[in-house]
């Protein structure tokens, strides 16, 4: 051998040793080409929202209000907003959204642009500002604040014209200037009818797509808050569900075409499934009263949603890849009345004793790939609680198993799954099995997973269960799988 080739060796002896020295740590995957921001990986994680719907309509025992009450009916008892917010945060709820104005377009706070607002009632003589008091108490007990400004205003003379256009933008501005940071600003999708109007009393159409200016409009909400994001039919940043049920698809997608979504004129199927090809990451949010009104009204003090039917929503909602935006309104005391919060705290207890314990902690786990064979995508990552850690596989491979192993035969009811959605939504479709005497046998399949799936079975025991990852668009990343009884609730 010369001593060229000696040295050649060397350095190929050299290389290959340094591409098996695991204790170089790799890049994370790829991210896909659609990807969520910073801010709504912050958004998705809290999970679950809630809506308070309170304003004048509470004293009118109505729903939507005509715009002719008299600003004086407004005025509660016993009104507490921190209240409201330690309810809330009791039930794990993380960010509250104020109806600040309604369709009725009576206003929560002292505008400079109309006299038909709080300053006019007689709560605190009027020098009350609900707006304010609400940002304080969220502010204070660590919720992230959202406000409600309804397009439709009943009670504006200029509603339809180029005028309203200009009195809705300067309370948006009033509202994301003068009250501090504001997490979620709320628009929906009920524009034009009959209303006062000013006295008119006249029905009022508009064209929906156009009247409200919506890219504008979005890009003054965006100057004034750039952290700020905005829910509407068509997002940018969350959209609505398409059903007031809190119930998401089977099937649910993050991607999505905000392009081919209109507000106020939705497209109920598409909202509910989101799009596998959508250009636009948009998280989903499942709307949902716990009352049958949004609004409170004594008659349904007996038609408070039940725990079970909470938890129902809660896993076709957070448990299919949503957020869940639970309304909770206060009576005309200003308080959220004690069914709802009897029912609310019966729904965490169930919640908080379902997932307690995950008995995946004491199984051993193992893959059919694993990418690069390095510890950092090792099938462990799933086990550890980690969110930001994962399992994936070799860049070829889109479909893979992995499979997790108890000492002794465990129960279980519950199944939670993760993707690291930081790197973009994957799986299109999964099963899980469990090991029988008689084999693999198949207990659920499903379609998409994204932020978090919740599975329920019914009660199963055994000593191995599979998951196994039939189709995906890119390389597959999963970073938890958790199992767990619930005793049936």
């Amino acid at each position: 051998m010369t001593y060229v080739e000696y040295c050649t060796l060397i350095v190929i002896a050299i290389f290959i040793s340094s591409c098996n020295d695991i204790s170089q740590v790799p890049d994370d995957i790829p991210p896909n080409a659609v990807l969520p921001s910073e801010a709504q990986l912050r958004y998705q994680q809290k999970e679950l929202i809630g809506f308070i719907h309170f304003t004048i309509n509470t004293f009118t025992d109505k729903e939507w209000g005509y715009g002719d009450e008299d600003p004086a009916l407004f005025n509660p008892s016993q009104l507490d907003v921190e209240q409201w917010v330690i309810t809330a945060k009791d039930a794990g709820i993380k960010q509250l959204i104020l109806t600040a104005k309604h369709h009725d377009g009576f206003c929560l706070w002292p505008s400079a642009y109309t006299d038909h607002d709080i300053s006019k009632s007689p709560y605190k003589e009027g020098n009350g500002d609900v707006v304010r008091e609400f940002v304080n108490a969220c502010k204070k007990h660590g919720l992230s604040v959202g406000l409600y400004l309804s397009p439709w205003d009943r009670n504006h003379a200029g509603y339809g014209t180029p005028e309203y256009l200009g009195y809705y933008r300067n309370q948006i501005r009033e509202l994301l200037t003068l009250y501090g940071e504001i997490s979620e600003i709320w628009f929906d999708g009920a524009n034009g009818g009959d209303g006062f109007y000013g006295g008119a009393n006249e029905v009022r159409k508009i064209d929906r797509r156009t009247y409200y200016q919506w890219d504008s409009t979005f890009a003054l909400v965006k100057s004034l808050q750039p952290e700020i994001l905005i829910f509407s039919d068509a997002g940018p940043d969350i959209h609505w569900i398409g059903n007031e049920h809190g119930f998401a698809g089977e099937t649910f997608w993050s991607t999505f075409n905000r392009d081919s979504v209109y507000i106020g004129t939705p497209k109920t199927h598409y909202l509910n499934t989101g799009d596998t090809n959508g250009p636009h990451w948009v998280v989903g949010e499942c709307d949902v009263s716990i009352r049958p009104g949004w609004f409170y009204h004594a008659s349904q003090d007996s038609l408070v949603k039940t725990p079970s039917q909470l938890l129902d929503i809660y896993y076709k909602s957070v448990g299919r890849n949503a957020t869940l935006l639970l309304n909770l309104p206060p009576d005309q005391r200003g308080l959220i009345h004690e069914n709802d919060i009897q029912a609310l705290g019966e729904f965490r207890a169930a919640l908080d004793r379902t997932f307690k314990t995950n008995l995946a902690a004491k199984a051993s786990v193992s893959s059919s790939d694993q990418r690069m064979g390095h510890p950092k995508f090792a099938p462990e990552n799933v086990l550890d609680g980690d969110t930001q850690s994962y399992w994936a596989t070799n860049d070829n491979v889109r479909s893979a198993s992995i499979v997790l192993g108890f000492p002794t035969n465990i129960t279980f009811d519950r199944i939670s799954i993760r993707e690291p959605v930081r790197f973009g939504q994957r799986v299109k479709k999964f099963q899980l099995a469990i090991k029988t005497t008689n084999g693999w046998k198949s207990l659920y399949e499903g379609t998409t997973i994204g932020h978090k799936r919740l599975i329920r079975t019914a009660s199963t025991t055994t000593d191995s269960i599979r998951l196994t990852i039939i189709e995906s668009n890119s390389t597959i990343a999963l970073s938890e799988f958790g199992v767990f009884l619930s005793n049936g609730e």
